[in-house]
């Protein structure tokens, strides 16, 4: 897998592969509003949006087609990491952390991260090191779980 930074032109796959995954696998745990509310946050011109306004966006390709987006703001959060479903369990969703880890702590990260983890996504990032700040939390129908790393 190939990592390169977003650009606009990036846009509409980078939609496409968020909704698609968060039909599947978010949506689920939400309510009418907060998928709603995702799908809206999801979308082209809010992805286009974040773009603008300093979130760090980078994309994993495989023979040129993207299979992966991760997405960092401030060099402190984790905002996006997907990867399309026919290439889960291969490693992929832990290079693109590593990458956007790495990019950050060249950046402004003095060693804390935090995540808005989906439900089915805790055991991932607790793998990584992620503990919960608290439990399941639901803000507009969105169910998500607070979760930190600190790094040693």
């Amino acid at each position: 897998m190939r990592i390169r930074k977003a650009t606009v032109k990036d846009v509409n796959q980078i939609s496409e592969l968020l909704l698609a995954l968060a039909n599947q696998f978010i949506f689920p745990t939400l309510t009418d509003q907060g998928q709603e509310n995702l799908s809206r946050s999801m979308s082209p011109e809010s992805i286009r949006h974040l773009l603008d306004t300093g979130y760090d966006y980078n994309v994993g390709c495989l023979n040129n087609e993207i299979i992966g987006v991760v997405a960092t703001r401030a060099d402190t959060h984790l905002y996006h990491l997907f990867v399309r479903q026919q290439n889960q369990a291969k490693g992929y969703s832990r290079l693109l952390w590593q990458y956007a880890k790495a990019r950050c702590i060249a950046g402004e990260n003095t060693g804390t991260f935090t995540v808005n983890s989906s439900l089915n996504a805790e055991s991932v990032y607790q793998s990584w090191g992620f503990v919960p700040d608290s439990g399941i939390r639901e803000a507009n129908g969105v169910k998500d779980i607070p979760m930190t790393l600190k790094l040693n």
